[in-house]
């Protein structure tokens, strides 16, 4: 193959003055005879020079190691050739990423494709273990970015990357935007996901935006915020515009982060393909998912169909506002989901955290396995929502579904619309909450329209004006 591809090196001269003081030298890098790593080493060799611009060759650039932005560099942008600009991790490749970088600021990468060395699904890869940051257990990702400040990742594109398109750790101030991901992520040694695929911010990353992604078809989560109870929350954090489409687990999943707005996203087929479901590890699919301490944090105006799972889940959630979402799934495809759960649930696993102090108002839910809000806690809103086609599992029928013994012990868990308990993981005082003007439907829903576990007290609670209907005794 004979390519010859240009990189532009803009660099200070010294013997000029600010602003004048910018000249560029073009290098010509011919690819030919020159072996198939040349042109990375090349571009390594521009990097420690550390010049304002890089200019990506055209083409593919073949990589067996990581390409670093050294440590301190500042101002940089890395963008691909306007004809096109690839790297690609080579089967042999070694390392955490593709692009890699620790301690950097006001850096740039744009423009280019990252193509991965997935050759198939299957991997070794579990979970971190003993806490390990997602960054230091991952290797063959496709951009890493380490305790830095001020990064945009602008319009590139994500293939086959075996661990995580994007990680970004511990840094502040990081801007992912117009990204494509397609065909990333891997399965455990057992077939199911591994959290793979996606968007993984991480301990205690600040002030980032995810917008107006496109995300197709992931092994595991496409967009997600993640630190130990160790580790710094994530904050002050924006996700909205963008567009998922095929995920084996969580389409958004907020997890131990403070001042987070997740609105005006699309989704669709979430829990998809089944198979790669991790039942085992109990990773039910979620299209808005929430973990560890969660607060001051709104998710608004997302749109889902097709949610294998259950739609959004609030465990950790406090202090926040869940309003005018939709999770809509067609009576003929959700008579198939296994994996269908409740509509929203409630939860504190997190000690740091109380569930209280959530408004969830103009929700509309269509089609889930059990019922509409399983709540804990106190002095929440649950106002104005609309829930169809609850109980698709026909819990409270006889004889009893299989997919209904999960709560044998609290047989209105699973067939009411609304179901208060003390527990959601750790003991709970459900009281001082407002339940008014709801509407839900669903099989048996009429009987079992708001009910609690022995114990709670219902009177405890303001419930007032909510309708309940059985469709096929209604008719």
């Amino acid at each position: 193959m004979n390519v010859r591809s240009n990189l532009h090196l803009c660099f200070w001269n010294a013997r000029k003055p600010f602003p004048l003081a910018i000249s560029c030298a073009v290098i010509l890098l011919a690819a030919s005879g020159c072996g198939p790593y040349r042109a990375a080493d090349r571009v390594r060799n521009a990097l420690k020079s550390q010049p304002p611009v890089i200019d990506l060759p055209a083409g593919e650039v073949h990589l067996d190691r990581p390409l670093v932005i050294p440590k301190g560099t500042v101002s940089l942008q890395l963008r691909g050739d306007s004809s096109g600009s690839t790297l690609v991790l080579d089967p042999g490749f070694k390392g955490t990423a593709a692009i890699e970088a620790e301690g950097v600021s006001n850096v740039t990468l744009s423009g280019f494709t990252v193509r991965g060395n997935r050759d198939k699904l299957q991997s070794q890869w579990y979970l971190p273990l003993k806490e390990a940051a997602f960054a230091d257990y991952y290797t063959d990702n496709g951009i890493v970015i380490r305790k830095s400040n001020g990064i945009t990742i602008r319009d590139v594109a994500f293939s086959k990357i075996r661990a995580f398109p994007i990680i970004v750790n511990a840094t502040a101030k990081a801007t992912i935007d117009a990204v494509t991901i397609e065909d990333c992520g891997t399965l455990n040694p057992g077939g199911h996901n591994n959290t793979t695929g996606g968007i993984l911010i991480e301990e205690g990353s600040s002030g980032f935006e995810v917008r107006k992604a496109n995300i197709n078809r992931v092994a595991g989560n496409a967009i997600w915020t993640h630190s130990y109870a160790r580790s710094p929350r994530q904050a002050n954090g924006l996700i909205t515009e963008n567009i998922i489409a095929g995920v084996g687990r969580d389409a958004i999943q907020v997890g131990h982060a403070t001042n987070v707005r997740v609105e005006k996203n699309h989704g669709s087929l979430i829990g998809f393909p089944p198979e790669y479901i991790d039942f085992a590890g109990l990773g039910t699919p979620v299209a808005i998912d929430t973990a560890g301490n969660v607060d001051h944090t709104l998710y608004v105006n997302n749109n889902f169909e097709d949610v294998n799972g259950q739609c959004i889940d609030l465990d950790g959630f406090h202090d926040g506002e869940v309003s005018g979402n939709r999770c809509i799934n067609n009576s003929a495809s959700a008579a198939t989901l296994a994996g269908l759960h409740f509509g929203i649930m409630f939860g504190n696993h997190d000690p740091g955290m109380t569930s209280s102090n959530v408004t969830v108002s103009g929700n509309v839910l269509q089609g889930f396995a059990y019922g509409a809000i399983f709540l804990i806690g106190d002095h929440h809103l649950i106002e104005d929502n609309r829930f169809v086609n609850m109980n698709l599992a026909r819990c409270g029928s006889e004889p009893t579904p299989a997919k209904c013994l999960a709560m044998a012990d609290q047989p209105d868990a699973l067939r009411s619309g609304i179901y208060l308990s003390d527990d959601g993981g750790r003991p709970a005082k459900t009281r001082g909450n407002v339940i008014r003007g709801n509407s839900i439907e669903g099989f048996g829903i009429e009987q079992h329209c708001i009910t609690a576990k022995r114990g709670v007290d219902l009177k405890a609670n303001m419930i007032a004006g909510n309708t309940c209907e059985n469709p096929e005794v209604s008719q």
